[in-house]
């Protein structure tokens, strides 16, 4: 079963870490990568640009409207994912809490229903 773990960034919690602790999320994710890698985890990985770095599309009366910036403004936003294959929900439960941005922030665990 694959499973989506998404990460979100919370900017003005991420200020309040030492450099330490930064460091230490960085290396963390690079310890995750080679886990889920190496134990066949591992369908693939993205980290995404800031909500200032967005567009968000949206058609209306076939008339196509742009706009800066992300969908929902919010401080904590959607900064990237690991996409993973794994035997069970719990497993893939498991997983999450390894990721280091878990122990300062949520990590979402979505089972993956289709794809194209």
């Amino acid at each position: 079963m694959r499973y989506l773990l998404t990460l979100h960034m919370n900017p003005t919690l991420w200020d309040t870490l030492t450099d330490d602790q930064k460091n230490g999320v960085y290396e963390g994710h690079g310890h995750f990568t080679k886990l889920i890698t190496d134990s066949g985890e591992m369908v693939g990985t993205k980290a995404l640009a800031e909500p200032v770095e967005t567009k968000t599309v949206r058609v209306k009366d076939g008339s196509t409207h742009v706009q800066n910036g992300a969908f929902i403004e919010t401080e904590a936003f959607f900064c990237g994912f690991y996409l993973v294959d794994v035997e069970t929900e719990a497993r893939a439960v498991e997983l999450a809490a390894m990721i280091p941005d878990a122990q300062y922030t949520a990590v979402e665990v979505r089972k993956v229903v289709h794809e194209g």
